[in-house]
């Protein structure tokens, strides 16, 4: 896709909704989720909590269509500004056939997630164009103890506008030497993985990918990474992004890390490969701009958005 929808920025007054495309807010994560509300209120932002993003329906926050329902009118409603996960979870990728792309296309608006979420940023990138943001969520990102990193990061992606070289919280680590350019996808990597094969998929060409995983096995990381070799995804990306990898980072006994997998993988490959810790589970995250042209230079541990996210 050549042409991208930039939403607006974030002013203070606006007000942002709050959807729930994956897990239940149950009981026991209220105050998570509170908590991240009134976060968002100490910005100037007023919130507006979608009609199902409550919701507990066993395992999931409601149905996939009152999951869509949600998502579908927050960018319909012209008060609205953003829409920002309150979580993620294991089934976001369910309301995906019940989603309006004509009116996700026609309302562009921020739209702000991490982790299940990905299936979600980069199906509503593929299907429209619009530039979405995988980032802090509600509850996790800004409902428990957070960075000023996380903070800054919010407030100069989607409110002061920022692009240019992102600000470090960690120490890069090169993987692979080399300069690149394309455009940011990914996220979470089983998450990402659960849309291939289908009309949500995104096209991988020129594309920059970044990676990001929670609970991972060695054996399971290298088991995606042919996967993604036999469908043709690492003939296709310019260079790829390694982030926080939380189980395999705080293991207990040394054990080989994603990026080490993802090197062997693609030894017949050449392209730019980046290691750092700054998106992510349980990590300060940075907010990555998915559809956006980045530039990677992982010889120089860099990595710089090269366009307007937000007008």
């Amino acid at each position: 896709m050549n042409d991208v929808i930039l939403p607006g920025k974030l002013q203070k007054g606006d007000t942002v909704g709050i959807v729930s495309p994956s897990n239940p807010v149950t009981e026991d994560l209220k105050p998570q989720f509170t908590e991240g509300v009134r976060f968002l209120k100490s910005l100037g932002l007023e919130v507006s909590v979608g009609r199902n993003a409550l919701e507990v329906a066993d395992y999931s926050a409601g149905t996939p269509e009152e999951k869509a329902e949600d998502i579908n009118s927050m960018f319909a409603d012209p008060e609205l500004k953003a829409i920002i996960c309150s979580q993620g979870g294991a089934n976001a990728n369910s309301c995906l056939p019940f989603l309006d792309w004509n009116t996700i296309r026609n309302n562009p608006k921020i739209l702000l997630g991490i982790s299940d979420i990905t299936v979600l940023l980069n199906a509503v990138y593929h299907k429209t164009g619009l530039i979405t943001f995988h980032g802090n969520d509600v509850m996790w990102g800004f409902g428990q103890e957070h960075t000023r990193y996380d903070e800054q990061e919010f407030i100069n992606r989607l409110i002061k506008a920022e692009t240019g070289k992102i600000n470090k919280n960690s120490e890069y680590k090169t993987i692979r030497e080399g300069k690149a350019e394309g455009r940011l996808i990914g996220g979470n990597i089983g998450s990402l993985m659960k849309a291939a094969g289908t009309e949500y998929f995104p096209n991988f060409n020129d594309k920059i990918l970044f990676l990001e995983a929670y609970e991972i096995s060695p054996a399971n990381c290298d088991s995606i990474f042919h996967q993604m070799k036999q469908i043709g995804i690492f003939d296709q990306i310019e260079a790829a992004i390694i982030g926080y990898i939380y189980s395999m980072q705080t293991a207990t006994q040394p054990i080989t890390q994603m990026e080490d997998i993802l090197l062997k993988t693609t030894k017949e490959h050449d392209f730019p490969i980046l290691k750092i810790n700054d998106f992510g589970h349980n990590c300060p995250n940075t907010v990555l701009p998915v559809g956006a042209k980045t530039r990677i230079d992982s010889t120089h541990k860099e990595i710089e958005i090269l366009q307007e996210c937000v007008t």
